[in-house]
């Protein structure tokens, strides 16, 4: 099942100021160098490169009461939630080239504004080693990539929750999480109590991939705009070095193909982010190269041709 045809709108955020490490602010040319846009165009996709956002350089400072580049966080996601809103209203599906996974915050809060503006029901499909839950009091580093959920939920600073007019930006049972393996202690606890639905590396180990994404796809409707916030260290670091916090027991590459074909075979993608690639952890572009292969089966490239819901074999 492919995507409906419209517009993609290939929108680079380059930086690396919510990150614990530099080099994510490459991710989008090295997108755009493993070939997105002309593997977007070969399943049968318009596709529109945006070019890259502007925002304020990464100061590389320690914490200030608690939040590292607060200031600089703001305007990365507030020019991203522009760009994202801007797409979706064009009637267009944006695709976030980060960055580092802070920006999840600016894209998804304009998701969330425009599903509200069109009377859409919203799911969150999170793919990434890590639940990103941690606060203000939880965090270990003060880096605000390990945030964005909870700040997405209305936990955080006001800049930062207030972004899109709506707070919390979402509720706690839009949100899927898949293949996370990296929770710190105290961030366990609030995910509990928030109620969120993880899917972590031991469901999937015990239920395989098909069974874990079914559940993770469940009760989506013509009425439900699907958004995908994929970062790239939900893989396997075997298959996927190029990232900045890589975790060891992730999907395989074949494991990842099915999540991807499975999204594309609910033919409900509205929007995307592609976040933490950072090239300067990689081998000759190899996880750009991965993950461009990844997005491209997510808007539906496979080996046969495919009626939606028909499994394979």
């Amino acid at each position: 099942m492919t995507i409906p045809t419209k517009i993609v709108d290939l929108i680079g955020a380059p930086t690396d100021v919510g990150a614990a490490h530099r080099g994510s602010s490459m991710g989008p040319e090295a997108m755009r160098v493993a070939g997105i846009h002309e593997g977007l165009a070969e399943v049968g996709l318009e596709v529109q490169d945006c070019g890259n956002l502007a925002g304020p350089p990464n100061p590389w400072l320690p914490p200030v009461d608690g939040y590292r580049h607060l200031a600089e966080v703001v305007a990365w996601n507030e020019a991203v939630h522009e760009a994202v809103f801007e797409s979706l209203s064009g009637g267009h599906l944006p695709i976030l080239l980060g960055g580092d996974h802070c920006l999840a915050i600016g894209s998804i809060s304009a998701v969330a504004r425009y599903c509200r503006s069109v009377g859409k029901r919203l799911r969150v499909l999170w793919l990434d080693a890590h639940a990103d839950f941690n606060t203000l009091r939880t965090t270990p580093t003060g880096n605000i990539h390990g945030m964005p959920v909870s700040i997405l939920r209305g936990n955080g600073p006001d800049a930062l929750t207030g972004i899109g007019g709506h707070r919390p930006a979402i509720e706690a049972d839009v949100v899927r999480q898949v293949g996370i393996r990296s929770v710190d202690a105290d961030e366990k606890r609030l995910i509990h109590e928030d109620g969120l639905t993880v899917f972590d590396m031991r469901q999937i180990d015990e239920a395989g991939m098909r069974k874990t994404m079914r559940k993770a796809l469940a009760d989506l409707d013509a009425d439900t705009h699907l958004h995908v916030s994929f970062d790239v260290d939900f893989l396997d670091p075997e298959i996927a070095p190029g990232v900045g916090t890589t975790v060891l027991g992730g999907p395989t590459y074949r494991e990842a193909q099915l999540c991807m074909e499975m999204i594309a075979d609910t033919g409900l993608l509205g929007s995307v982010d592609v976040m933490e690639l950072n090239p300067a952890c990689d081998q000759a572009n190899r996880t750009a190269e991965v993950a461009t292969d990844l997005v491209e089966s997510m808007f539906g490239k496979s080996t046969l041709l495919r009626l939606k819901g028909t499994p394979a074999g």
